[in-house]
């Protein structure tokens, strides 16, 4: 992705999601990915992608497992009178 790829992606995001706080890290070197981050922090990468003369632009997310809330106790199952 191009400086001016990386700049308006970035934009876009910020705009659709409602926080300047989006950024769009590009690649320390060639040919490793673009990282979208929050607050510094890396929650996925941005590709590129052109066919048939169109252009787009796929973000995919990373969560990881520890960095989720503890999830709810399941609960007893109720039982009915019947």
């Amino acid at each position: 992705m191009t400086k001016s790829d990386i700049e308006r992606v970035q934009a876009y995001l910020r705009r659709i999601l409602g926080s300047d706080r989006i950024q769009i890290v590009p690649p320390a070197k060639p040919g490793l990915s673009v990282e979208v981050a929050v607050n510094e922090e890396v929650i996925g990468t941005v590709h590129k992608d052109t066919d048939e003369g169109e252009t787009s632009y796929s973000v995919m997310l990373t969560i990881l497992e520890e960095d989720l809330p503890p999830a709810p106790k399941a609960a007893a199952p109720v039982r009915r009178a019947r």
